[in-house]
């Protein structure tokens, strides 16, 4: 991307600069490490490791960054150890494609970023900082400067080597072979790993290491744009949508995953008799993920800038709202009313189906984990109760957001409002939204049993989907010309990139940014996490290669 000139997509009029950048840098409460850390750590050649400001790894540059060498979707937030530095939802969520030397950046597009290697590196650039007295000497000096005393340095390094023990456990017990790969990741897995592997074991780590799984269902980053409008979310469709307080369980459980300090603690009595602590060493941002929630609604989907065939387009239009039987989109992609979970907020409809994709996904939601300081744990407004030694990761996780989200409020209530909760057994009525928040466990697994070892995704509304290659949820398949193919027909390894192909709607053949290539499998590896296999619609079986030509150029205008 060296040298493009960036260009930024019409994205409606609500989408205005100052929104943009409060987008870019809003603080959630994610917290890698101390800034001045990061500063001080260097790569193997020497070089400082945030030199580029992380472009090696594809994060994006913005003038308006709040400190040197910080990219598009990193924060700067205080700290108890001073300024930190984590990661905020355009880190993932921010896409630029380059088209004969214009690069185009799309906000709340899915990202080409390599965020496996990223961690690596980190993890690495620690490593070499604590290999011996003399590295770590050089790294103090950096941090703390050539003046400091022997007792701030000794509690640097025992800082530091804590805080690596914790991050190496979960790189190396995580991190699969072959890797993500640009544009990908298993968000879901990393959440459960951070939650059930970081935190919830005994001091000092807090580690429970056999908590960590590989996290080997990759998905690509979903667009932004409409987020918020879907009746249901998450790739597979299992989190109720549209409300304020779903999408704060929503955005807190991503939280947990991009670093935000998590370590609930047992109490007794409290409010709504909660019998853990799930705010006291908690770093989100509740303000923060509010606003950005609010910023989400405003980004519209992006236009097609280039010359647009209308005569083909229009019979393309047709084509989209015939049938599924016929060869068409809308009964899948058409917008639909949703379900109403918020009289000020109005959903569309997000069917969930099973389409023969790849069912890596679904396998990792069902695993189970050791309980840890959670052992026991109830919410007093949830029917279920956290198991004594291994449960479901997914109740662990539920369990530990809405305990979040519930104490906070009533936290930052006055103490007489506060005093007239404790004690309660059931969750006041306008909090009665998080019961949908999360599915049981035994609902998730009645989810799955009924599609018979397939995996269930949402299908979204299209707007703007030309701007969201690779496709399917696993970034399987290259382009939507090819995704207009049998899956036996599509590409089977390409290159992964910001470099596009407006003619086949998706991802060039040549790519210079990274040195990677998706290798994928057929049908007959359906829960390999890369399989290409599925969504066989619009394929010669029901439109002429004309009419697939006149559907590409239409999903070009939403």
């Amino acid at each position: 991307m060296t040298g493009a000139q960036t260009f930024y997509a019409d994205q409606g009029e609500s989408w205005t600069e100052s929104r943009r950048i409060e987008f870019y840098f809003k603080d959630q409460g994610s917290r890698i490490m101390p800034l001045a850390w990061m500063r001080a750590l260097t790569l193997p050649t020497g070089e400082a490791f945030l030199h580029d400001a992380l472009a090696r790894y594809g994060y994006l540059s913005d003038e308006n960054a709040p400190e040197r060498g910080v990219p598009v979707g990193f924060t700067i937030a205080p700290a108890s150890t001073g300024p930190a530095i984590g990661i905020t939802c355009a880190a993932c969520h921010t896409r630029q494609i380059v088209v004969n030397g214009l690069a185009l950046r799309i906000d709340g597009g899915p990202a080409m970023v390599d965020f496996q290697a990223f961690l690596s590196d980190l993890d690495a650039a620690m490593g070499r900082a604590l290999q011996d007295d003399t590295s770590f000497a050089s790294f103090a000096t950096r941090v703390l400067g050539p003046e400091a005393s022997s007792d701030a340095q000794a509690e640097l390094k025992e800082s530091a080597e804590l805080w690596h023990l914790r991050f190496s456990t979960l790189m190396a017990r995580s991190l699969p072979d072959p890797a993500w790969g640009p544009g990908r990741l298993d968000a879901v897995s990393m959440i459960f790993n951070r939650v059930a592997g970081l935190d919830l074991g005994g001091p000092p780590s807090m580690l429970i290491p056999e908590n960590i799984e590989k996290a080997d269902a990759p998905t690509r980053y979903p667009f932004l744009w409409n987020a918020g409008r879907q009746d249901m979310t998450q790739w597979p469709g299992f989190a109720a949508n549209g409300s304020d307080l779903l999408a704060l369980s929503r955005n807190l459980g991503e939280v947990y995953g991009v670093f935000g300090e998590f370590q609930p603690v047992k109490q007794s009595g409290g409010l709504l008799r909660l019998d853990r602590d799930y705010v006291k060493n908690n770093s989100a941002n509740f303000d923060g993920l509010r606003d950005l929630e609010d910023l989400i609604w405003q980004i519209g989907p992006p236009r097609w800038p280039w010359e647009i065939d209308e005569e083909m387009a229009a019979k393309g239009e047709k084509i989209f709202n015939r049938s599924s039987e016929s060869g068409g989109c809308v009964d899948c992609h058409g917008i639909k009313t949703g379900e109403v979970r918020d009289p000020f907020r109005r959903t569309w409809a997000t069917p969930i189906k099973d389409v023969g994709t790849d069912a890596r996904e679904c396998a990792i939601l069902l695993r189970e984990v050791k309980t840890g300081v959670l052992a026991g744990a109830k919410l007093p407004f949830l029917p279920e109760r956290i198991g004594q030694q291994t449960d479901k990761a997914f109740t662990v996780l539920s369990t530990s957001v809405i305990g979040a989200i519930v104490q906070h409020a009533f936290g930052n209530r006055s103490d007489a409002a506060a005093k007239e909760l404790e004690g309660l057994d059931e969750l006041p009525p306008e909090f009665d939204a998080l019961r949908e928040a999360f599915p049981s466990a035994d609902d998730l697994t009645g989810m799955f049993e009924a599609v018979d070892g397939g995996c269930p995704y949402e299908a979204r509304v299209l707007q703007g989907i030309w701007a969201s290659a690779p496709y399917l949820h696993n970034g399987s398949v290259m382009s939507l010309a090819d995704l207009l193919k049998p899956a036996s027909e599509r590409t089977k390894s390409f290159k992964l990139g910001p470099n596009y192909d407006i003619e086949t709607v998706g991802l060039a053949v040549e790519q210079t940014a990274f040195d990677y290539t998706l290798h994928t499998t057929g049908c007959d590896e359906i829960d390999s996490g890369n399989s290409r296999c599925g969504h066989e619609y619009g394929t010669e079986e029901s439109l002429t290669p004309k009419e697939r030509t006149a559907l590409l150029e239409y999903l070009k205008t939403l």
